[in-house]
């Protein structure tokens, strides 16, 4: 089911996977992104409700984060925010781009379960699509204690605490 977001609009999620191998089971679902999508827009009772999450293989991720952010390495998420014309008015927020290898690769570097690491991250990257950002350390702590909140909503622990 499909959650409702702002006044009966219904999220739209484009999910698509570009990925060669893998474990592709580990992917989250188009539900799991419709829960973790879902609350961050109700949370900012957002009009905006359609959005692309592209999962791809580590050199698609090197390429975008190297012609977009100047990084040649590959990323966990990169958020692609839309933006229409002032005389054009689309229910498009953005494209999330997530590199699955690395993800998988952070989730067990940082002993976190990997549903539980996407989650963060789809989070993440859809406050960014919203404006967020984590250059400064008031908006970073702003956008950590936003995404603190989130997550605990599908029991998830804080992602930025150190494993003990």
């Amino acid at each position: 089911m499909t959650p409702d977001i702002a006044d009966g609009q219904i999220l739209e999620i484009d999910r698509q996977v570009a990925l060669d191998a893998g474990d592709i089971a580990a992917l989250p679902t188009l539900a799991d992104l419709e829960r973790w999508v879902g609350a961050v827009l109700a949370a900012h009772d957002e009009t905006r409700h359609e959005l692309t999450v592209r999962f791809v293989e580590r050199h698609e991720s090197q390429a975008l984060n190297r012609d977009y952010r100047g990084r040649d390495k590959p990323t966990n998420v990169l958020s692609f925010p839309f933006e229409a014309p002032p005389e054009i008015e689309l229910p498009l927020l953005g494209d999330l781009v997530i590199c699955h290898d690395v993800v998988i690769q952070e989730a067990v570097e940082q002993h976190k379960a990997p549903g539980d690491h996407y989650a963060h991250l789809v989070i993440h990257g859809c406050l960014h699509l919203l404006g967020y950002d984590h250059i400064e350390e008031d908006e970073a702590e702003a956008m950590e204690a936003l995404e603190r909140e989130l997550l605990a909503g599908f029991a998830i622990a804080d992602p930025y605490r150190s494993p003990t």
